[in-house]
């Protein structure tokens, strides 16, 4: 039995919470963790205890007496860091082991005490790990050179981005350091692939996939709204209203200015009918300190109603206790992100989850009920990770260098090819790169050893050197000498304006440019405020889902209200002329008099590939991604000349890539380190991240055109 293999100071931690049982995921993970020496991803939906699972055997196994670091457990967010502390340290503070906090905003004497008498459990972000490389590189040996595990909380949020990878390059470098295995243990409540999961540990046939698949009761229920052109309407906040008013909410609308005008419009609803005045935003511009006491105060409160509108930043799993309803308005960009939200809600192992989901556009309404069909498939997306991260191993060169104060072209090159992020990149690749960045000045080779060079301390240097994401320049907003949040800058933030944050109506009063901050203080004139919005990626999977269920027989099953079925059959009835029997190569298009409306019903990256090669080929066309449809305009080919040239014209690609980098190189979007890199890295960087080449070319060679109007 697990809990018997556990230790006496551990099971006694369990008796005195009172559990009636362990819960599957923590009885497994148990037996695997302190029978084996094997890395392992938990995988269990949220609230099902993933982070007990982990610590409990980890407790068990590990000498704590020993000097060192003995688990570093590592998280994507200060704030849920901050949250899981408390957790660790309640597991821990019977068991006399220290748990530090390590990053920007944590304790420095706490830190200085751990470097000079290293022991216990270090929570910490990638981007602490790598300012402790780059600035003190000593540290690195001092507190790890004991460590035996290394926890990844929410672990499907590294995998497949830049921030994984240099995660999984500085995991490796701590373990190239430390003379003994390393076990990884991940946890996540939505991963899409579990081999992508494994692969990110460095060891993927010693890493194995405990995955709990106990569902949880849901209600759910679809509600369609139709808004007025950029704001929410009258008759959606009203019956969002009625909806929310005697519960605790999240809502989730999908951008932070979209956060901003649901929470002012439904506080000032709630003015109107004498109704709680708990309602709040939360989003990355709300200030650090407003967020934490809207975290705090939705964690303990136990009697009042309450309402959160919110974006990713209530996503991940930091606990803000029982919510009774999780509402999502319009559809989520992925199945994942649907999964992670709907798990906010009913926490508690006796309570439903609740979610609404309104639409207010036909197009959302059919997206988000093919995500929903999908997440009862048990369908998460498939993660896609770089195969050759140039950009990361440019930063990556530059981090060792500082932290070895230079080595010569051999060891750099070992050190590197033992790296489990930069696997799959050939000696000649790593070698091509270095000699590039000796030749642009980021790398000085002083013939015995390589340090960095003029450019290369420009850019080490900085304060940005430590994360490998683009942070956008931002304002800080003020009001009575008090931060209220900060802002990305954009052209509209003039003097006079209104605008929307922390759940407020602000005036802007003056704009510093020089000290960028925005002063502001609250507005009563009615003017409409602005606020600011985000996208994101659809999975293919999703938009084939969206065109089944136009060709299906659409019975409600009690989740769907009257007004969501009566938009669905309308959207049946306009696809109904087009013979669509293969859902994987069959697709409608529309001739118009002067266009053609392609629906591709394909994902985002194969509608962007082919939206740049019919603009590559003369043919204007606009990409309208949330229908999944381009509109070729003044088009005289017709519709087959123009698929025949797709088809022929996808091999070279990457001529027509080249050529906007060299002629128009703000084009395209370039990592925040692949902007440094030489062209013909530039372009692979484009052609492997920007496209789906391999997934357009499957579309447009398997493509039927399925009638046209």
């Amino acid at each position: 039995m697990s809990y018997e293999l556990l230790s006496e100071p551990v099971r006694r931690y369990i008796r005195d919470k009172r559990w009636d049982a362990l819960r599957a995921i923590q009885v497994a993970a148990i037996s695997k963790i302190l029978t084996t020496d094997d890395n392992y991803i938990l995988a269990s939906r949220t609230a099902s205890g993933k982070t007990e699972a982990a610590f409990l055997p980890i407790l068990t196994k590990v000498d704590f007496r020993e000097r060192g670091i003995q688990v570093l457990y590592i998280s994507p967010l200060i704030a849920l860091i901050n949250d899981q502390f408390q957790r660790v340290e309640e597991l821990c503070k019977h068991l006399d082991v220290t748990v530090t906090k390590w990053h920007g905003e944590a304790s420095k004497s706490l830190k200085d005490k751990l470097i000079k008498e290293p022991k216990g459990i270090l929570l910490i972000t990638p981007e602490s790990i790598e300012a402790m490389f780059v600035n003190h590189p000593y540290y690195v040996k001092t507190l790890f050179s004991n460590l035996k595990f290394v926890v990844i909380d929410e672990i499907h949020s590294f995998i497949g981005s830049n921030r994984g990878i240099q995660l999984k390059s500085l995991l490796s470098r701590i373990k190239q350091s430390v003379p003994h295995h390393v076990r990884t243990i991940g946890l996540s409540a939505t991963i899409g692939d579990y081999d992508e999961a494994k692969k990110f540990t460095g060891e993927e046939a010693r890493t194995k996939v405990l995955l709990d698949k106990t569902p949880k009761e849901l209600n759910a229920k679809f509600k369609y709204i139709k808004t007025e052109a950029g704001s929410y309407s009258v008759a959606f906040i009203e019956d969002l209203y009625e909806q929310t008013k005697d519960k605790k909410v999240l809502i989730f609308p999908n951008s932070r200015g979209n956060a901003e005008e649901i929470a002012v419009k439904l506080k000032k609803t709630a003015e109107r009918n004498n109704g709680h005045p708990f309602y709040f935003s939360h989003h990355s511009s709300v200030d650090k300190e407003l967020r934490e006491y809207i975290e705090h105060f939705a964690k303990n409160n136990e009697r009042q109603y309450f309402c959160i509108a919110c974006t990713s930043t209530l996503e991940l799993g930091i606990d803000i206790g029982s919510v009774d309803m999780v509402v999502q308005i319009d559809s989520t960009f992925s199945v994942a992100s649907l999964i992670q939200r709907v798990g906010r809600s009913g926490r508690k192992e006796s309570i439903k989850s609740n979610l609404l989901l309104y639409a207010t556009e036909h197009w959302q309404l059919l997206q988000s009920i093919a995500c929903w069909q999908l997440y009862k498939e048990s369908f998460i997306e498939p993660i896609y990770s770089q195969t050759k991260p140039f950009d990361i191993l440019f930063h990556q060169i530059l981090s060792i260098l500082r932290e070895t104060s230079g080595c010569n072209k051999e060891a750099l090159i070992t050190r590197l090819k033992s790296n489990a992020a930069f696997a799959n990149l050939s000696l000649s690749e790593i070698e091509s790169l270095i000699l590039y960045m000796i030749g642009a000045d980021y790398v000085e080779d002083l013939k015995r050893e390589l340090i960095i060079g003029y450019e290369g301390e420009k850019l080490v240097n900085s304060r940005e050197f430590y994360s490998v994401f683009e942070t956008l320049p931002t304002f800080k907003v003020i009001h009575s000498g008090k931060s209220i949040g900060d802002i990305p800058f954009s052209p509209m933030i003039t003097e006079g304006e209104n605008m929307l944050l922390a759940a407020r109506i602000w005036k802007i009063m003056d704009v510093d440019m020089d000290a960028k901050k925005i002063f502001v203080v609250p507005a009563y004139d009615g003017k409409k405020p602005m606020f600011f919005g985000e996208g994101g990626n659809v999975h293919l999977s999703v938009r084939k889902k969206m065109l089944e269920i136009l060709y299906s027989d659409f019975e409600n099953s009690g989740a769907y209200e009257d007004s969501a079925i009566s938009i669905i059959n309308e959207m049946q009835l306009f696809f109904k002329p087009f013979p669509v029997n293969d859902f994987d190569n069959d697709r409608p298009i529309v001739i118009k008099e002067k266009s053609i409306e392609f629906y591709t019903f394909s994902g985002t990256k194969i509608n962007k590939t082919i939206s740049f090669l019919l603009k590559s080929i003369g043919l204007e066309n606009d990409l309208h991604d949330s229908e999944s449809m381009i509109e070729i305009k003044s088009c005289e080919k017709g519709i087959d000349k123009v698929i025949d040239s797709l088809r022929k014209e996808i091999l070279n690609i990457g001529d027509y890539v080249e050529k906007v980098i060299k002629e128009t190189p703000a084009f395209f979007i370039f990592s925040k380190w692949g902007k440094y890199l030489p062209g013909d890295l530039k372009k692979a960087y484009i052609l492997e991240t920007y496209f789906d080449i391999s997934g357009m070319a499957d579309f447009i060679n398997n493509l039927r055109i399925a009638g046209t109007t």
